[in-house]
């Protein structure tokens, strides 16, 4: 991680809550200087990004919203202006709702979409040209879901939206491997269940299967010093072997012609369960 060095800048959509609180607290741990951008952001998250720094003059904190590219261009210029050269970039805003019908809930995927997948787009097309251009080693990482991946029923825009999310960042490293002198690397982190302010408002109660956000962090950065690009978290009941095979099961949808969402349907029931045992 040769970008975690004192004084380079972190920059994190969603930073003031879960998943990006408590990276935003490791990095500035490192001595890193850290600006954040959140639609919400309380007085407890101020108080815990600045008891993590020692110094006020490392942290930025700006209310924004991720949907809005004006906002995000703003953003850009206080970070410039403050700290110079971004080194971290991570696009990790995001709501969930309710699940609805496929035909239902269009004013609701909307706004998902845009806030899940176009707020990590707007992000990255307004800072990344700027980390290309003075050519330090960076990082750029979006925080997608598994259910991106094997997109169980229940809840389709996010599942869209966290689709997008994946295929938007394999494009990113790709582009990245593919441009000429590019010190930038991009990485995509996989939460497992996480339980975040964003799924307690859902459940009040964590339960015993939910990862903290503690340990889903300290799995990033492990994964981070490996260098890995697909970032695939585990949680208190769902291991690597697991995911695997259920991504895998998955993916063999397509290349057996099954039903769409097999390990879901009737029909296939027992040949799951016995794949999963096998």
């Amino acid at each position: 991680m040769k970008w975690a060095r004192e004084n380079n800048t972190a920059v994190i959509s969603g930073g003031a809550s879960g998943i990006g609180l408590e990276i935003g607290k490791r990095l500035l741990a490192l001595k890193m200087n850290l600006a954040i951008i959140d639609v919400n952001i309380s007085e407890d998250a101020k108080k815990t990004l600045n008891e993590a720094s020692d110094s006020e003059n490392k942290i930025l904190i700006h209310q924004g919203d991720v949907k809005n590219i004006e906002e995000l261009e703003n953003f850009y210029s206080l970070v410039k202006q403050q700290f110079g050269n971004v080194h971290y970039l991570m696009g990790n805003a995001g709501v969930i709702a309710m699940g609805t019908k496929p035909w239902e809930g269009r004013k609701e995927l909307q706004n998902i979409l845009n806030i899940n997948f176009m707020g990590i787009v707007n992000l990255c097309n307004v800072f990344i040209p700027s980390m290309l251009e003075h050519g330090e080693e960076g990082v750029v990482v979006n925080t997608a879901s598994k259910q991106g991946i094997t997109r169980p029923p229940g809840n389709y825009a996010y599942n869209l939206s966290k689709t997008g999310v994946v295929a938007y960042t394999e494009a990113i490293s790709h582009a990245f491997i593919n441009e000429e002198n590019c010190k930038l690397k991009t990485h995509l982190l996989i939460p497992a269940f996480v339980y975040t302010p964003m799924i307690s408002s859902f459940i009040p109660d964590k339960p015993e299967f939910a990862a903290t956000t503690e340990e889903t962090i300290d799995y990033f950065f492990d994964a981070l010093k490996r260098d890995e690009f697909y970032i695939l978290c585990p949680d208190n009941e769902t291991n690597r072997t697991i995911d695997e095979k259920r991504i895998q099961w998955s993916a063999d949808d397509i290349i057996k012609n099954r039903p769409a969402m097999s390990r879901w349907h009737p029909d296939y029931k027992d040949e799951f369960e016995k794949y999963m045992k096998g």
